[in-house]
């Protein structure tokens, strides 16, 4: 059974820092491009960037430059740290396993339960 828990979710103020986890066990950690997704209420579920399983990251045009998504074997997890905070990140979040893009659109073979992130001003 593939389990994804995520972590690190919460209230924060515009411009600063969050960092989320994702815990994932260890095949899928080892096997599977890992990702990130948010998602808004009434809108698609979009791609924050992703990260292949030798550690190359691509990002998100909105997020190019105040996020990273990094590789911790010690702990078979996935971090994404956001930087720089703002209005328009509020969302879902959600970890993803075996990202993967097709056509124009990004999907996923296994998803995380999802944690809010919320930037207020």
């Amino acid at each position: 059974q593939v389990q994804l828990v995520e972590s690190g979710g919460g209230l924060v103020q515009a411009g600063e820092t969050l960092t989320l986890s994702c815990a994932a066990s260890g095949r899928i950690f080892r096997d599977y491009v890992m990702g990130w997704f948010r998602q808004v209420p009434g809108k698609e579920r979009e791609i924050v960037g992703q990260i292949s399983r030798t550690g190359a990251t691509n990002y998100a045009d909105p997020v190019k430059g105040r996020f990273t998504i990094s590789r911790d074997s010690a702990r078979n997890a996935v971090h994404l740290q956001m930087n720089n905070l703002k209005l328009e990140d509020t969302a879902v979040y959600s970890c993803a396993a075996g990202v993967r893009r097709i056509g124009g659109l990004y999907t996923s073979d296994y998803w995380g339960q999802g944690t809010q992130v919320t930037v207020s001003s």
